[in-house]
């Protein structure tokens, strides 16, 4: 697949998204993500509010992807082998701290050469709020297939397509922002079933706080991105809701997991490395059950970040 560069260009609008550290603190009008137009008019001073810590005001043109198009980035085909002086200075980090503890860090510093070191690397973990990259992931590679030659029309329909959690979106601890930029009414709840966000909120909602309704919406969405190609983009809710009833679990589980954990696949991450086998909710679970488990590990994560 082509999609890896474009993604991440994208997935960066999200990747530091939490509300303490919400920039792109401009990125409004080119996502629709309302939350970002309460923060920014917090930063302008129309709207009196805790001001935003020097982090959070960052903007879209401080958004940088530092190896992509360089020679230094198109080495990395594949996971470097270890710097010694890198791995002696990790290693003299952990006498003292349990053996549990699992990482892999690449030092990717400007005009230096890339270091890499490891240290139990292939150490398997549930992969909990990181297992929602994977999601994200998967909801990229689909658009590139619905628009393989816009990134544009990606971003508009990430923008402009509506949908309603229903009951894959229950039940989660986690509270979503709402913001209504007509009254400037704001407030955080836990999703409910008949709650409506863009692609681009619910993207956000998933990883800005984690929300595990907010991921498994996401997910659907990227199946029947999948199940219907170019049908979704007038897809009604109806539909979907008639197809997840009329198709076998066993079916659907198996499109599940083609659908979030093919990408990683063909990022060169391996199932052993880092895959999904369940929804985030009891919702979604009751729709689509539970296949093959899911582990993750830092050097799948590693592959995936390069």
């Amino acid at each position: 697949m082509s999609f890896k560069h474009l993604f991440l260009s994208s997935i960066l609008l999200f990747c530091f998204a939490a509300e303490s550290f919400a920039y792109p603190i401009d990125g409004y009008l080119l996502t629709g993500i309302r939350r970002l137009m309460r923060l920014e008019l917090i930063q302008k001073g129309e709207l009196k509010d805790t001001p935003l810590l020097k982090g959070a005001q960052k903007s879209l043109k401080d958004i940088q992807l530092h190896l992509y198009q360089t020679a230094k980035g198109d080495s990395l085909t594949e996971l470097p082998p270890v710097d010694v002086a890198l791995q002696k200075g990790l290693d003299a980090l952990f006498p003292n701290l349990h053996e549990s503890y699992s990482i892999t860090l690449m030092d990717i510093t400007p005009g230096q050469p890339i270091r890499y070191a490891k240290r139990k690397e292939e150490r398997g973990f549930q992969p909990g709020s990181v297992g929602k990259l994977a999601v994200i992931t998967a909801l990229f590679c689909e658009m590139e297939n619905l628009y393989p030659d816009s990134f544009e029309l990606r971003r508009d329909l990430l923008k402009n397509r509506k949908v309603k959690g229903g009951k894959w979106a229950v039940y989660d601890e986690h509270t979503v922002p709402f913001y209504d930029p007509e009254t400037k009414k704001f407030f955080k709840r836990q999703v409910q079933e008949s709650d409506v966000f863009s692609l681009y909120e619910w993207a956000d909602h998933t990883l800005s706080v984690s929300n595990n309704g907010a991921a498994s919406v996401v997910w659907r969405e990227a199946i029947l991105m999948y199940v219907f190609g170019e049908k979704y983009l007038t897809l009604t809710e109806a539909e979907a809701d008639a197809y997840f009833k009329n198709t076998s679990k066993a079916e659907l589980a198996d499109i599940a997991i083609t659908v979030v954990n093919g990408p990683l696949e063909s990022l060169g991450i391996t199932n052993e490395e880092w895959r999904l086998g369940q929804m985030f909710t009891r919702g979604a679970t009751g729709i689509i059950p539970g296949k093959g488990g899911s582990i993750g590990t830092p050097e799948g994560l590693m592959k995936w970040m390069v």
